[in-house]
């Protein structure tokens, strides 16, 4: 596992298999017990050169268990974050990853229960839902947070929100 987590170890097997094969990885039979029997939603984070290069996740889980989300994100992460173009297997000693594992989202009623350290923020208004993650470089205030997480969502700064926040578990 080259000193990483299993969570970390198990993204990165997943886009290097998939940049270099183009296909997803199976579930390696050797997970620890927790990766198999939580589901929980996942976002992997890409980082090349210490500039983002890829970030892709659930708020909510969409697979049997927390490893398979794993999987298909980081899959996702590498080769179809529309902001980037796919991973190329020369990139591949550059990228850094993480990997955050959501605790469920709870309602808040405004700002003051947010914390840009401590918890993630999702702004929803109809069927339009943007999503930012906790503790990121250049996000420093609740007001940034929100601001581009309604950005996010296509919703508009006077728009009315309903707001909801989360803690992760972030594995480096």
């Amino acid at each position: 596992m080259n000193g990483h987590s299993p969570q970390v170890a198990l993204a990165i097997a997943s886009y290097e298999h998939h940049v270099r094969t183009g296909k997803q990885l199976e579930r390696p039979m050797d997970l620890p017990e927790e990766l198999l029997n939580r589901r929980a939603g996942v976002f992997v984070t890409l980082h090349m050169d210490g500039d983002l290069r890829g970030c892709i996740g659930t708020i909510a889980p969409t697979t049997a268990c927390i490893a398979d989300e794993i999987i298909q994100n980081a899959v996702s992460a590498s080769a179809h974050d529309p902001r980037f173009p796919p991973v190329r297997a020369s990139e591949l000693p550059r990228i850094e990853c993480s990997v955050d594992v959501l605790d469920e989202p709870e309602d808040i009623q405004g700002v003051e229960e947010l914390d840009v350290i401590h918890y993630g923020v999702i702004v929803s208004r109809g069927r339009r839902r943007g999503l930012l993650l906790p503790n990121l470089d250049g996000v420093d205030t609740v007001e940034d947070q929100v601001d581009i997480a309604r950005r996010k969502a296509g919703i508009g700064p006077n728009e009315p929100i309903a707001l909801q926040r989360f803690r992760v578990v972030r594995y480096h």
